[in-house]
This record gives structure tokens, C-alpha cells and sequence, in this order.
């Protein structure tokens, strides 16, 4: 029984470390880049995008295709490094618990 009640209160810990860390996620931003830094977007580890930055250089009729391909790049490069953002919390909140196999978060 003793056991029990340590995982309930081992959850409810994690509970509310989860909480905390969802609220602190909103606050981490990411940038990722392409095209040399011609193109950045700026997302937070929820991948909300926050910002896009486009050197006017590339604002050009007959190059709008390029363009576009450089901002799926940037934003696919913010959206791994934001996932690694939030990976990485989830690994620091879950490190110290002691989780029965199947129970870890990450």
C-alpha cells in the first residue's frame, strides 16, 4: 500500500510539474533559419509562430517560388528545434522521477 500512495504522490508531483512546464513552454522561443538567414522564423516551443523575416532581396516577381520553398525550410527547422525544446523540458522534469516501466513521458 505504501507503494501506492508513493506513486499517487509521485504523480500528483508530476502533475503539477507538467503544469509548470506548460506555462514556461509558452515563454521558450526558437528561431530557425534558410536561405543563409534570408529567410527566419521565430516560433515557441508550443510552434506558435511568433514572427517571419524576409531580407528583401528575395521579394522579387519572378522568384516567389523560391521564396516560398525557403519558408517551409525555415519553418521545418524552427518546428525541430522547437519539438527539441520542449523534448528537452520533458526530460528534465521526468529525470528524478522514479516511473514504473510504460509510465515515462518522454
Amino acid at each position: 500500500m505504501a507503494d501506492f500512495l508513493g506513486m499517487m504522490k509521485q504523480a500528483a508531483q508530476l502533475q503539477s510539474k507538467m503544469k509548470a512546464m506548460q506555462d514556461e513552454l509558452d515563454h521558450v522561443e526558437v528561431e530557425g533559419i534558410s536561405g543563409g538567414g534570408l529567410v527566419s522564423v521565430r516560433m515557441t516551443a508550443k510552434t506558435e509562430v511568433k514572427a517571419v523575416k524576409i531580407d528583401p532581396s528575395l521579394v522579387k516577381a519572378d522568384e516567389v517560388e523560391i521564396l516560398e520553398d525557403l519558408l517551409v525550410t525555415a519553418l521545418g527547422d524552427a518546428r525541430r528545434k522547437a519539438e527539441a525544446a520542449m523534448q528537452e523540458k520533458m526530460q528534465a522534469l521526468t529525470g528524478g522521477l522514479d516511473l514504473p516501466p510504460g509510465m515515462g513521458l518522454t
